[in-house]
């Protein structure tokens, strides 16, 4: 939480944090600031003090609604800066950084530098600091182990809040998307057809989902999954637009949207087989339910999450299906890791993977997917279910948005249906 981020700073040896970009879409900003239209902005945090954000001139009301305290850009005329560094604008931009450095007394020490910038330019100004002002060390971090998605991990009362609520209009959306299928009308063979009679195609489906989104405040900043047929057989296969929907063929329906401006995402699929499903597919698809369920029972509190995943592992090869665990880089069977945490990014702590560090931890605060899935593109299917759980502070584990798990979708207007 933002509560532990002075201890991680101190673990980590940092002075101080330099947080680069716009307010949206940049998760470390977003987390400081609440987002808003604040664009090119600059975060400093000394360890033990507040942050202090720094704005361009026309978007101060933006910046007031933050709650942080903020500057103007404008304390720094950038004609003068610019005529300073000899009209070198990444020379300018690093006096400018220098400066508000020196006004928050910060002179020397170590300063983690996080953010969404441009990496070119971002680089250049870095460069020119470091000459500028040796005194000050500016430090990376590795993504996955940096010192905000430890911070992110675990989630406070009102991050639980919007995560559910964007749950919820994932499922409604997944709900209109359903009702829509099984409405439509099916031709001779087999395949769904549009309300003008012409075929329908993985892409007609999409555009109708972008549209429901859009219309509850949400957006596919990642894209989505929906896929069918060998498409499902491959885990990220987005699903090739011009594929017609038909009967009887597993359809993957992975759904990650963000709050409009760069919020929380929600993460869930279903798999589905629309009128009926063939007997291998029911199969396949009845062993990945066995193995979800398995996990929700097995839901330990304070273990780490890859213990569940090789519990996986062994579930889905009792079956005679290859996993990561016994093969490397399989292609088929169960191939991924369970699961991972969700919130201002679609992946975080705690991670699942078989070599993840023993420190991602199923404790109470986090919100972590759970997801498995077998997948064999050569058959033509692939299954994954996958719903959201919030560890509740009882150490219960809670699915955020619920929502039936039926395989097989009834079609309205069919007649074998």
């Amino acid at each position: 939480m933002k509560s532990d981020l002075d201890v991680l700073m101190q673990s980590r040896n940092l002075d101080a944090i330099l947080v680069l970009g716009n307010a949206e879409h940049n998760p470390p900003m977003y987390y400081l600031t609440g987002g808003g239209h604040v664009s090119s902005a600059t975060l400093i945090k000394k360890r033990g003090g507040e942050a202090v954000l720094f704005h361009q001139d026309m978007e101060r009301g933006e910046a007031e609604k933050t709650g942080l305290q903020i500057r103007s850009y404008s304390e720094y005329p950038y004609k003068e800066l610019l005529n300073e560094a000899g009209n070198d604008p990444a020379l300018a931009a690093a006096i400018r950084l220098k400066r508000m450095f020196a006004d928050l007394g910060l002179v020397r020490g170590r300063v983690g530098l996080y953010g969404h910038t441009d990496i070119s330019s971002t680089f250049a100004m870095l460069t020119h600091l470091r000459r500028i002002l040796p005194e000050v060390e500016i430090v990376g971090e590795a993504r996955d182990g940096s010192l905000f998605m430890y911070a992110m991990e675990t989630k406070d009362e009102a991050e639980v809040a919007r995560l559910r609520r964007i749950g919820r209009v994932t499922t409604e959306v997944v709900g209109l998307t359903a009702d829509y299928l099984t409405s439509r009308e099916v031709r001779s063979d087999e395949v769904l057809l549009k309300e003008d009679g012409s075929p329908l195609t993985v892409g007609d489906v999409k555009e109708k989902i972008n549209l429901w989104l859009a219309e509850r405040g949400a957006s596919p900043t990642e894209g989505y999954i929906f896929s069918i047929g060998r498409d499902a057989g491959l885990p990220h296969s987005q699903g090739n637009l011009s594929d017609l929907l038909r009967l009887g063929q597993t359809i993957v329906f992975d759904i990650y949207p963000q709050e409009n401006g760069g919020g929380y995402f929600y993460d869930f699929t279903r798999t589905w087989s629309l009128g009926y499903a063939t007997p291998e597919a029911q199969k396949l698809y009845n062993q990945v339910k066995v193995v979800f369920d398995k996990v929700m029972e097995n839901f330990d509190l304070n273990a780490p999450f890859k213990d569940l995943n090789r519990m996986v592992c062994e579930e889905f090869e009792k079956m005679g299906h290859q996993s990561p665990l016994n093969t490397a880089a399989p292609v088929e069977g169960y191939v991924h890791s369970l699961g991972h945490g969700l919130g201002l990014n679609v992946h975080e702590r705690p991670w699942s993977g078989l070599t993840a560090n023993d420190d991602n931890i199923l404790r109470p605060g986090v919100i972590v997917t759970s997801e498995p899935g077998l997948y064999y593109p050569e058959k033509g299917m692939g299954v994954r279910i996958e719903d959201s759980l919030w560890v509740r502070p009882d150490g219960k584990a809670e699915i955020l948005a619920e929502y039936p798990y039926d395989f097989v979708l009834k079609m309205k207007k069919w007649k074998n249906g």
